[in-house]
């Protein structure tokens, strides 16, 4: 049975992909789905703080309720999908490049390039991610692209460690060392033998890492770095019902549900792949 109808045959898995496609479809149909303008604004004094399932004084039923500002959550939460996953994809993509790419080259090349690259990946491990994230973050104005940056710059170390590992393991195979006497260059010996196979634990690492990433994210809107308002996050949805979770507790609850659920989805993705994709487990 091949890879991936394994994959499909795993109920974690299996689970988890159809909670991802299911919210990045909601992300992707925002406009069809959500039922207002995620930041418009109307009568703030009679639409504020509705609970869920209200009528407003304009006749439109509110379905999670209104936020401090009168704005539609529902809309909001849907909206917010699409950055939440964009910023976690796009900063995993960015992890996992920068971190594939310094792992081959140090596992390949050996010797002063491997030391100094190991030398680079393991200061950058001894620094705490949270704390320079927020030294980063506090020297720009916040942006998605910004925090999508951070994020990616800050958590390739892992991959570059798992990646050098792997490749290690491949240079001693017989069919690396057949490759080298049939002549073929670096670039394709890398490109056509080696990344393919180890990029088994690089696709799990990328699934775990986008939750850990909208985690990450979610944080730091929590702490008024993350994808700056009005542009809704499910981050800063949730930093803008903190000061409201006694009398409207609404605003944070749904959007930190959201989180919960794509970080629970993502840890389910990436326990199937590695029993999936990993013949040793299998």
């Amino acid at each position: 049975m091949n890879s991936l109808g394994q994959l499909l045959r795993d109920r974690r898995a299996t689970t988890g992909l159809v909670i991802l496609a299911i919210l990045g479809i909601l992300g992707l149909l925002a406009p069809i789905i959500a039922p207002a303008d995620p930041v418009v604004q109307h009568d703030v004094l009679r639409t504020r703080f509705l609970p869920p399932f209200a009528t407003g004084p304009d006749g439109n039923l509110y379905m999670l309720g209104t936020d401090r500002f009168g704005r539609d959550l529902l809309s909001r939460l849907v909206y917010g999908a699409r950055i939440s996953l964009a910023v976690g994809l796009l900063s995993v993509a960015v992890s996992v490049g920068l971190g594939a790419v310094i792992g081959l080259a140090s596992a390949y090349f050996g010797g002063t390039v491997e030391k100094t690259l190991m030398a680079l990946t393991d200061a950058a491990l001894a620094m705490p991610r949270l704390v320079l994230l927020l030294a980063l973050i506090t020297l720009w104005e916040p942006s998605m692209l910004l925090v999508v940056l951070v994020l990616g710059l800050t958590g390739w170390m892992g991959i570059a460690r798992l990646t050098r590992a792997e490749v290690k393991g491949l240079m001693g195979r017989a069919f690396v060392d057949a490759a080298k006497a049939a002549g073929i260059g670096d670039v394709r010996l890398i490109a056509r033998h080696l990344l393919p196979n180890a990029v088994t634990p690089l696709l799990v690492a990328a699934a775990l890492g986008v939750g850990n990433a909208i985690m990450l994210e979610a944080g730091l809107s929590f702490l008024g770095l993350g994808v700056p308002p009005p542009a809704p996050s499910w981050g800063n949805m949730i930093a803008g019902g903190r000061d409201a979770l006694v009398n409207a507790p609404w605003i944070a609850t749904f959007p930190g549900i959201m989180v919960v659920l794509t970080v629970v989805a993502c840890n389910l993705l990436g326990d199937g792949a590695r029993d999936a994709l990993d013949p040793k487990t299998r």
